[in-house]
């Protein structure tokens, strides 16, 4: 298995001097993503969590909807330059009677980890696939709930705190429990691995539920939320005009700039009680 980091020399420049010492970096490595021995994806992530991210990328995707919709799942030999497994190539088979991805999905595409797939195109895939609308979700969620919510996802963020390069995604009760996080040097893998968790625990649709993310809410979030029925995004930084516009079109409640004891919330406010916040 690929390692969650790796050291680098660096040359340290600062006002006292300059010194050369080992850096402690994020792993990135490509995986090749199979249904049914075909290639499908390559996308590039920090190993780790490689199943997870395989099933929830078919769930968001619109390949599956279901954890029985797979059978199995397992590396294929890919040997490095060294002849031993680079554990880079996954290989899933569908269960009897589940169709393969069509043809606007099984397209081969390569996803970077700063960016992942957007366009009309995909947001046109989740008004017709997304089988876990979560527009009559009934969560209520505390804004102070909320405001606590950013430190515990840091807390848990193990591999960022000794390399300081990867995201993050948490999955919360509407008490603020975290039930899961995952980092990895993409945001889209990230959120892709907490979701496959979800589906592997047999908890898609995601009633209840509060997705949190240590970057900017992209469309492509939004997108995968509503894929897998989450009913609030939550997000440090700025959510995009698409993101905006996705949510409010799902039913997602989209709350952005996530800092401090302060937020903006976009879409869905009603999920949101604002009584008696502290100063």
């Amino acid at each position: 298995m690929g390692r969650v980091t790796v050291r680098r020399p660096v040359l340290r420049i600062a006002a006292d001097g300059t010194r050369s010492r080992p850096d402690v970096l994020a792993a990135e490595e490509p995986m090749e993503i199979r249904v049914d021995g075909r290639p499908l994806s390559v996308t590039m992530r920090t190993p780790g969590h490689d199943v997870e991210l395989a099933h929830g990328f078919l769930l968001t995707e619109g390949v599956i909807h279901d954890r029985e919709q797979l059978s199995t799942a397992r590396y294929c030999d890919s040997p490095g330059p060294d002849g031993r497994n680079t554990y880079n190539v996954l290989d899933v088979v569908l269960a009897p009677g589940v169709q393969p991805p069509d043809a606007s999905v099984a397209r081969n595409f390569y996803t970077t980890s700063s960016c992942g797939v957007c366009g009309k195109a995909a947001l046109d895939s989740v008004r017709l696939t997304t089988r876990h609308s979560p527009a009559a979700d009934p969560l209520t969620v505390t804004a102070e709930t909320l405001i606590g919510i950013p430190d515990r996802l840091r807390a848990a963020q193990r591999v960022f705190d000794t390399t300081g390069g990867l995201h993050a995604a948490g999955l919360f009760s509407g008490d603020g429990e975290l039930l899961v996080v995952r980092e990895d040097v993409g945001r889209h893998n990230a959120v892709d691995k907490v979701l496959g968790w979800a589906l592997l625990a047999q908890r898609v649709p995601l009633a209840g539920c509060v997705l949190m993310v240590s970057g900017r809410a992209s469309f492509e979030l939004v997108q995968k939320a509503a894929m897998a029925g989450v009913p609030m995004l939550a997000a440090v930084s700025a959510p995009s005009s698409l993101a905006v516009d996705l949510a409010a079109e799902q039913g997602i409640t989209l709350v952005g700039f996530l800092r401090g004891r302060s937020m903006n919330v976009y879409t869905g406010a009603e999920r949101i009680v604002t009584k008696n916040i502290a100063g």
